[in-house]
């Protein structure tokens, strides 16, 4: 602005000075004659036309030499940002306007970036080619450069512009970066914590101290959003514990002089710990029973008071209550805090909510999902009164879709007041993957895996994915294709084809070849009761059989065709399905084959689990599986039948457990089955990103067959067990699993296994 309003007066002095005829003449007579413009002239425009130029002078041909408004004209002139100079002067009755163009961009490069792409940095700046380069825009895009930078942790990088001249009034801009070294968290602490040690909270901020093992995380390294986040982690974890009065009261993250660490400080209020006093239900809508609510509450008086258990409890009685027939409704819990008792007294008021309806429904951000993929997931549509349970659940919804980054559903004024507009906003990441892997496994040995999967096809929803596992002992080739609303309902159907090969020798002395196709479908019958169905063909070879081999093992080689029909039903209340800590399951499994093929047989077969958190992070599981098959009219075949041991019965190898040929000790398998199982799972001290943690163990089990086996086959039928110890890692190459079982009750020609280790990488 200095350098502006410096060159405007220069300009204005200039204006004066001008001689009337061809010589020079003195302020004082200039003042005296107060001239007239006569005519503009305009000098140096090569780009801009002078009509343009003319259109941001602020003064006209008849106009007199006015300083201030000549003074006017020169920065309105320079704020359009098309010139790099401009002057005034004149020429007896004829004022001159010169100016110096700001030349074009021709290209815009960056040297020196590794981490952050191009395209990454090319969306963030302003400047582009054919576009008028400015100082001031090259200052602003630097900044944001730095900008992205920071918000990766490189708070020492640096960003210099270079210009390179081009003839006719062009330039190409290069943007040289120095990414610096990431600006990494030294240290966290935490001030004013006196029930929960560092340790303790460190585990709940998504921030974390640098380490050698966060070499494929980002959390270390300092984010200001990731920071105000931690303050709401904190406040919410402290509010489910029953600390209703704390408060973050800062968060400081001070820098070394080198610029290399950071050294973040929160300082935090806990306050008192408080429990539930009086909890009650106040209906207020006609005809509404609180009492009939109550059970819904689940909340006991003396318990710890928690926030989420408010928020459930909350909707679960806005969810009753809709379903009632009341559809517009607000529950709201009010707190009346007894800082002497240290007790929350609780009440839920259930009021008519306003009589709002969703009007309309816009998505954005969506670039390559298509919008019915969005809106099927949502539990409103236009038209439905207004449900805030509803709205929550639909961003859950779309968040288990597992498409997007950030998922934002919210709700804004309409076209009147009792409208509303729900405003569903995505960022998508990417859907595709290409994997390949290699391990090992105590089954199939080394084995090594290639796959690519798309879960969002064409941005229709659709899965396909195709994968390849080469190994010692088994290797298939999988193409499975999954439509998860087909024909625009809740149902899910796809399609599987597949080609496998098995080396059971170790095991029953054969080998196998698989090809087959399979159809499937699903649907949920209510939020946790799922239902489906399935048809498999499946063309099979026994092969190899060794010349040694049980009797029955030689009878099984040649070739069968499965045609089969399959059904399953799942009752799952988990509180997750990759990790659960409390909940249930269970499920049936019925298979009817002979629509077709060579083989004949029912096939069903029972599981259940129940979890238990016993305290934090310390979770008993216990589980168990009873199968049973049956021939129609022919022997089940020695493919079809139940196989104990290995991962469902540790301590004992795969097959290891029932029917067994007595000269040959071949596996038999049985046509009857059943296994159990106690884990308790357990940290083991290490920082809870690395995901290993301890387990201890016993399994149960047998199998045997439904009629007296002949004098060949060893099968008692009794039960087998083992205790043991196990170790897992959810490493970023994929799960690893190692297990030590000994067997504590078991028969002399078992088959057992001490170590059992299944290793798996995908990069």
């Amino acid at each position: 602005m200095k350098h502006i309003l410096k060159i405007g007066l220069v300009a204005t002095l200039a204006v004066f000075a001008a001689p009337a005829s061809g010589t020079e003449q003195s302020i004082d007579q200039v003042a005296q004659s107060v001239p007239v413009i006569k005519s503009i002239m305009f000098e140096g425009g090569n780009r801009v036309e002078p009509e343009t130029i003319r259109s941001y002078l602020l003064i006209q041909e008849g106009d007199e030499f006015n300083a201030s408004r000549i003074d006017r004209s020169l920065k309105s002139l320079f704020a359009t940002g098309l010139f790099a100079d401009v002057s005034f002067s004149r020429r007896g009755d004829v004022l001159v306007v010169s100016v110096v163009e700001n030349p074009i961009i021709n290209r815009i490069a960056f040297e020196g970036n590794d981490i952050i792409d191009d395209d990454v940095i090319d969306a963030e700046v302003t400047l582009r080619p054919r576009v008028i380069y400015t100082r001031t825009k090259v200052q602003n895009d630097v900044q944001r450069i730095i900008s992205i930078y920071r918000r990766k942790g490189r708070f020492a990088a640096t960003v210099d512009p270079k210009v390179i001249q081009l003839s006719q009034n062009r330039v190409d801009l290069v943007f040289e970066i120095s990414e610096g070294e990431a600006t990494e968290i030294k240290n966290i602490r935490f001030v004013g914590n006196r029930q929960y040690d560092d340790d303790d909270l460190r585990g709940i901020v998504q921030t974390k101290e640098s380490r050698w093992y966060r070499v494929l995380s980002s959390d270390d390294v300092y984010d200001p959003d990731r920071m105000t986040l931690d303050r709401e982690l904190l406040r919410q974890f402290y509010l489910d514990e029953g600390y209703a009065d704390f408060r973050v009261i800062s968060g400081v993250a001070e820098l070394t002089p080198d610029q290399q660490d950071f050294f973040i400080t929160f300082t935090v209020d806990e306050g008192e710990r408080y429990t539930f006093g009086d909890v009650s239900i106040d209906a207020r809508l006609r005809d509404l029973d609180a009492e009939q609510l109550a059970p819904l509450l689940q909340l006991e008086s003396g318990e710890w008071y928690s926030s989420e258990l408010v928020d459930e409890a909350t909707d679960r009685l806005t969810d009753e209550v809709g379903t009632l027939g009341y559809a517009f409704v607000d529950v709201r819990p009010k707190l009346n805090r007894d800082r002497v008792e240290r007790k929350i007294d609780l009440t839920f008021e259930i009021n008519e909510g306003p009589r709002v309806f969703v009007e309309r429904i816009d998505i954005v951000g969506n670039l390559r999902t298509v919008d019915k993929v969005i809106r099927r997931e949502l539990r409103l549509v236009e038209g439905d009164a207004f449900n805030s349970a509803k709205l929550r659940r639909s961003r859950q919804r779309i968040q288990n879709l597992d498409y997007f980054e950030t998922v934002s559903v919210d709700r804004g004024p309409g076209s009147s007041p009792d409208k509303s507009v729900i405003n569903v906003t995505v960022t998508e990441k990417s859907t595709g993957a290409l994997s390949l892997g290699g391990g090992f496994s105590s089954d199939i040995g080394p084995l090594a895996e290639v796959g690519v999967t798309e879960r969002n096809l064409l941005g229709q929803g659709q899965s396909l994915a195709l994968t390849f596992r080469l190994a010692a002992e088994a290797s298939q080739l999988n193409l499975k294709y999954t439509e998860p609303y087909f024909l625009d309902r809740e149902v899910q159907a796809g399609f599987d084809a597949f080609r496998r090969t098995r080396d059971e020798q170790d095991t029953s002395s054969y080998d196998s070849e698989e090809t087959g196709f399979g159809l499937r479908g699903g649907y949920a019958i209510t939020e946790d009761l799922y239902q489906n169905w399935s048809y498999l063909l499946n063309f099979e070879e026994v092969k190899n059989v060794d010349s040694d081999a049980s009797l029955f093992v030689r009878s099984q080689e040649g070739e069968e065709t499965l045609s089969s029909v399959s059904h399953m039903l799942t009752y799952d209340k988990r509180d997750s399905r990759i990790q659960p800590t409390e909940g249930y399951f269970a499920s049936v499994v019925n298979d009817v084959a002979g629509f077709g093929g060579t083989k004949h047989y029912l096939r069903n077969s029972v599981s259940a689990g129940q979890y238990f958190e016993l305290t934090e992070d310390y979770v008993l599981a216990l589980s168990g599986r009873v199968g049973l098959i049956n021939g129609l009219s022919e022997d089940v075949n020695l493919t079809d039948r139940f196989f104990v041991g290995g991962q469902n019965l540790r301590g004992f190898a795969a097959g290891g457990v029932g029917p067994r040929d007595v000269s040959t000790d071949d596996a038999l398998g049985g046509e009857w089955m059943y296994t159990g199982r106690a884990q308790l799972r357990f940290p083991l001290g290490f920082a809870e990103e690395l995901g290993i943690q301890g387990r201890i163990f016993s399994d149960f089990g047998s199998s045997g067959e439904l009629a007296n086996p002949d004098s060949n086959v060893r099968d008692t039928g009794s039960i087998r067990a083992s205790v043991g110890v196990g170790l897992g890692w959810d490493s970023p190459f994929g799960p690893i699993g190692m297990d030590l079982g000994f067997p504590v009750v078991k028969e002399s020609f078992d088959d057992t296994e001490t170590f059992r280790v299944n290793l798996g990488t995908t990069f």
